[in-house]
């Protein structure tokens, strides 16, 4: 069973959380504030973390970080902050994904099963890994993609983009994460260089570059690609 860490000081919403998980055959343990959160998941190893931000004793992007300390464990930001700074400021900490309050269950659930599904090893060694969608493929360990049977000519940036982004499929990866893995650590601001770039690849890759389907758009966030 899928052990699910819900860390929220609003007791309905918890409650909430607990019934529905538990409803659908998840096992699930809950913390109140920061503090328990980090020793529940040392002691219960869950296997995803749904985190609110606004807790009493640390703010939530701490808990993040110690968290990050010890295990990759997939974590869901679940926080009533609309400010697209406080949402980087998580996911550049190491959330894998971020909803808003006031939230609809089906979604957080959804987004809940596929955080699961992005942490469980893919067979073959990482670099051997081949990602096939409806309009091309990636062959991460060639460098190559192709589409229509034929290959497609990258830059080295563009592959080095499109290579990280394969390689969270489905996870949003924020802006300055994007910089400064393809551009370099000295990079965190240049997002015209985001938009240009993926720009390129949509229109290399994407069947209709207007209405992307696998390069998607966080706006003020990042950007995720999806099979």
């Amino acid at each position: 069973m899928t052990r699910v860490l819900v860390v929220d000081d609003d007791p309905q919403i918890v409650r909430a959380l607990v019934i529905n998980l538990k409803a659908r055959a998840y096992e699930v343990d809950a913390a109140h504030d920061g503090a328990t959160a980090l020793e529940l998941a040392a002691a219960r190893l869950p296997d995803v973390v749904v985190l609110d931000l606004g807790l009493p004793d640390m703010d939530g992007v701490e808990v993040i970080k110690g968290l990050r300390g010890r295990t990759r464990v997939p974590i869901l930001v679940l926080s009533a902050r609309h400010s697209s700074d406080e949402k980087v400021q998580a996911l550049d900490a190491g959330a894998d994904d971020y909803v808003t309050k006031p939230f609809g269950m089906d979604e957080l659930l959804a987004r809940l099963r596929a955080a699961v599904r992005r942490a469980e090893p893919v067979g073959g060694e990482e670099g051997d890994v081949i990602v096939e969608t409806d309009d091309f493929t990636v062959d991460l360990a060639a460098k190559k993609v192709t589409r229509g049977g034929k290959d497609v000519r990258l830059t080295p940036t563009e592959w080095h983009l499109l290579e990280v982004l394969v390689r969270n499929t489905g996870r949003l990866v924020g802006q300055r994460q994007l910089l400064q893995e393809v551009w370099g650590p000295s990079y965190g601001k240049e997002t015209n260089y985001l938009r240009v770039y993926m720009a390129q690849l949509r229109r290399k890759l994407e069947g209709d570059p207007s209405r992307p389907r696998h390069f998607i758009t966080e706006a003020g966030m990042g950007y995720r690609f999806e099979k």
